[in-house]
């Protein structure tokens, strides 16, 4: 049986209002790929440490090859093209348990 895998992302835009193509387009590709947003932007409280993220974001795949495939696809290429220079992104892969 697979294991989910999620995508944590800290999206930090260096240019305000410029990420609203990325974020159709990339929705999009998600969706494709079986994957869907559990945190998207939501007021995070930091309870140990020094991370501070701007706009973090987890998304559930099916599993880890799914999350790859929408990494990997065409059509989040695109999506990821549109937020060039408008934003730095920090993004891993998990297995779920």
């Amino acid at each position: 049986m697979s294991k989910p895998a999620y995508l944590v992302v800290d999206a930090r835009a260096k240019v305000p209002g410029k990420m609203d193509e990325y974020r159709q387009l990339a929705q999009v590709a998600v969706e494709k790929f079986g994957g869907r947003y559990l945190v998207r932007g939501a007021r995070c409280d930091v309870l140990e440490g020094e991370w501070l993220p701007e706009r973090l974001v987890v998304i559930e795949f099916p599993d880890q090859q799914s999350a790859r495939d929408f990494y990997d696809s065409p059509e989040y290429r695109v999506a990821r093209e549109a937020r060039a220079g408008v934003s730095d992104f920090q993004m891993l892969l998990v297995e779920g348990y």
